[in-house]
């Protein structure tokens, strides 16, 4: 097996297998969520020709100078999709991209709105991740997807934000982007409207499926990040995968997972128990109701104990 064909099939596991489906000419659709915001729920399942590979959320805010686009999509294509979609919900040009992490489909689209004059803003802790994965990630998609594929390109945001905290002005509206240091990727950035008391929250949290643990991830970053959300005075949350929650299925989703894993692993770390006994002594039942549960778990066990480990 060549080295692109063997990265495609075993890139994308953590995040579900792919399908081979036909290309969904009318893949995305905003919704409103309040006056000026709306996302678009992507599906929960699988990468897929169909969903081009765009099994997240999206999200855009209208501002009076132009609007703000949580997430750029994994395509060049699937990008094009996102900006016509925008069009039907609102007559203002996207005229800056936020990227959330550094999975695929939160900044793979970026370079087609750089060519529309978009400016593309990142956690500067992004940067790294993006230049490791990025070529990963591409031969992957160009592998699922071909021609479908094309003119995508592991195109870097334009500007770079520091810090656990940082307050923009965009359109005359404020955006609070918020970061701990990590969480699913090392670049994980929320971003706060407290005008509207909405969170998107990127990978940080998902709903309706069980949460996915990364080689890349840090999960003490993580329940960092789940910790701000609970200070915040938020109305909605919009995950990174899932319908559009609020803190209270947050926590019975990916905050309660994450914390019990990482209690369980740390006692067993200190307990001197093997890794493999860890996991199966794990009680997943108060999560089995979430998508991909079953499949994610025994490596999200695994990755959490090795972490815990190094601590």
């Amino acid at each position: 097996m060549g080295l692109i064909r063997f990265v495609a099939a075993n890139l994308f596991v953590a995040a579900g297998l792919f399908s081979n489906t036909s290309f969904a000419s009318n893949l995305v659709k905003f919704e409103p969520i309040a006056p000026g915001v709306f996302a678009f729920i992507g599906p929960i399942g699988a990468r897929t020709v169909g969903n081009q590979g765009l099994n997240a959320n999206i999200g855009l805010i209208e501002t009076n100078e132009g609007n703000v686009l949580i997430d750029s999509g994994a395509t060049w294509l699937g990008a094009e999709q996102i900006e016509q979609a925008a069009k039907k919900v609102s007559s203002r040009p996207i005229r800056w991209v936020i990227n959330t992490g550094g999975q695929d489909h939160r900044w793979l689209g970026n370079g087609y709105f750089q060519d529309k004059k978009a400016t593309v803003i990142a956690h500067e802790l992004a940067k790294k991740d993006m230049q490791n994965r990025g070529g990963d990630q591409l031969a992957a998609l160009n592998a699922l997807l071909g021609n479908a594929a094309n003119r995508t390109q592991a195109a870097m945001p334009d500007q770079w934000l520091k810090g656990d905290s940082t307050t923009l002005t965009l359109g005359g509206q404020q955006f609070v982007f918020l970061s701990s240091g990590g969480g699913h990727t090392p670049g994980d950035l929320m971003v706060w409207l407290p005008q509207s008391k909405i969170l998107f929250s990127g990978d940080i949290v998902y709903l309706e499926r069980l949460l996915s643990v990364l080689p890349v991830s840090s999960t003490k970053a993580w329940i960092k990040a789940l910790e701000t959300i609970e200070q915040l005075d938020v109305l909605q949350i919009i995950p990174g995968h899932g319908k559009v929650g609020d803190k209270v299925v947050v926590k019975s989703s990916s905050t309660s997972y994450l914390a019990a894993l990482r209690i369980h692993m740390k006692k067993a770390v200190d307990a001197g128990q093997d890794i493999s006994e860890s996991i199966k002594q794990f009680d997943l039942s108060p999560w089995k109701r979430l998508a991909n549960a079953e499949s994610l778990h025994p490596s999200n066990a695994s990755r959490v104990y090795l972490e815990v480990e190094l601590e």
